[in-house]
């Protein structure tokens, strides 16, 4: 790296909510750390539940339990590290480890999006092709469906990282948030960073709009068959399968466009940090209690479930 005016970066700190006064934080870190334990507690639910419960074998609580393992990732790369930021003031991060940070933040980010087309796929299917929908989404079709998900999350994670950091970065070191994510990590960069701003642009514009318009069209082949369905209660229904997902994608896309497509002039620092809690801290919480909530199923298998466990430890004493 060339002397000057450049010198080489070891560590960066995040500045997190550090311009708000300590009792806030203070406030802050409980509230965060009660919707982080309960985040990993609601999904871990999910999980086990989906596993071990028979009647929670269709491929839709498959997609969920995928799912719950995504928000359960984003929350142990961002959270954390937020909470120390908030209650010990350790807010400095190495140099490896915010690369690490931004990678599984970019890896977790594109997997979503992807699997959340392939849910809406899933319900496009079981509610247009019923009698088909066994066969179609066989155990083979829905593995090879959330790899699919998954993967694109590889290639994009690792050409945006590794090029972000290879670039020489200023005698600053203070990222104006609370995790290493790409815009105010890139504000530091010494160098010309332009063709980098339009493959991150174009790159965020592909995840995020494919799955989207893929979602857009088995949503409107969605509601092209249950509008066919004679019964207003059969279209009850046939909605009420579709609901929970439908709310998780709204939540989802909403709080990531106003943060990355609202224009600059529009988006400040500390705009941006209220709008990217929605999407690693409150969506992950809301996802395992909006498909609790809202399906008898997953209701049900988890009342058996409790009373088993109450059955085996009485057993046990």
């Amino acid at each position: 790296m060339a002397a000057g005016n450049w010198s080489r970066v070891t560590e960066f700190v995040l500045m997190s909510f550090s311009s708000l006064p300590t009792e806030i934080q203070t406030l802050l870190f409980l509230a965060f750390l009660a919707i982080y334990l309960v985040t990993l507690l609601g999904n871990s639910l999910i999980i086990l539940v989906t596993l071990a419960d028979p009647m929670l074998q269709s491929p839709m609580y498959f997609f969920l339990r995928n799912l719950s393992f995504i928000e359960i990732g984003f929350n142990l790369v961002i959270v954390p590290k937020m909470l120390g930021t908030l209650i010990a003031q350790d807010t400095s991060i190495s140099f490896l480890g915010c690369a690490i940070q931004m990678y599984f933040f970019f890896f977790f980010g594109v997997a979503e999006c992807f699997l959340l087309a392939t849910m809406a796929y899933d319900r496009y299917v079981a509610i247009c092709s019923p009698l088909h929908y066994p066969v179609i989404m066989n155990q083979e079709t829905r593995a090879k469906l959330a790899a699919a998900s998954w993967f694109p999350g590889f290639p994009v994670a690792t050409v945006q990282t590794t090029w972000l950091f290879s670039f020489p970065f200023c005698a600053t070191n203070k990222v104006n948030h609370f995790f290493c994510d790409s815009p105010p990590v890139l504000r530091l960069v010494c160098a010309d960073t332009a063709r980098f701003e339009v493959y991150a642009i174009v790159g965020t514009i592909l995840v995020v709009m494919i799955p989207c318009l893929l979602i857009l069209c088995s949503y409107t082949r969605i509601t092209a068959s249950i509008l066919k369905i004679p019964s207003a209660k059969g279209k009850r229904k046939a909605f009420s399968t579709c609901s929970s997902h439908l709310l998780v994608v709204s939540l989802f896309y909403v709080s990531l466009s106003l943060t990355y497509f609202r224009p600059k002039s529009n988006n400040s620092p500390e705009s941006k940090k209220l709008l990217s809690l929605s999407y690693t801290v409150v969506t992950p919480l809301l996802n395992p209690i909006i498909y609790s909530l809202r399906n008898n199923e997953v209701k049900n298998a988890l009342s058996r479930t409790f009373h088993k466990v109450l059955a085996l430890r009485n057993f046990i004493l």
